[in-house]
């Protein structure tokens, strides 16, 4: 897997659509793949893969499908991110829970009671 030597901060935002084309080209190229094939799977007609990897402006939809048709959307990892907490937080969550506990009396041991003699009448 190539490592990520790309600085996004640093392009404007034309070059940013035109290097993410051709991002998705080489996820292609790497599963050998056509831009036919990969249209076929996404729904796609062939020259709207061609326009995106192009660099020509797409929707949103149109990256996902042709992500999903390349088995890749895993490269949407990155823009979910769950919240870490805060040491502070723990501390408050642990308290409540602590908090919310219920309070029970030991259970006492039943005192062990001879069994009573069986009537004689």
């Amino acid at each position: 897997m190539a490592t990520n030597n790309i600085n996004w901060k640093v392009l404007k935002d034309e070059k940013v659509v035109t290097q993410l084309g051709k991002e998705l080209r080489r996820m292609r190229l790497e599963r050998n793949l056509s831009q036919a094939e990969v249209a076929k799977r996404g729904g796609l007609d062939r020259t709207t893969v061609v326009k995106l990897e192009a660099g020509r402006a797409a929707t949103l939809m149109t990256v996902v499908q042709v992500l999903r048709a390349m088995d890749r959307l895993e490269v949407l990892d990155g823009f979910h991110e769950e919240p870490q907490l805060t040491p502070y937080q723990v501390v408050e969550q642990q308290a409540k829970y602590l908090k919310k506990q219920r309070k029970r009396a030991s259970r006492q041991k039943p005192e062990i009671v001879p069994p009573k003699p069986k009537s004689t009448w």
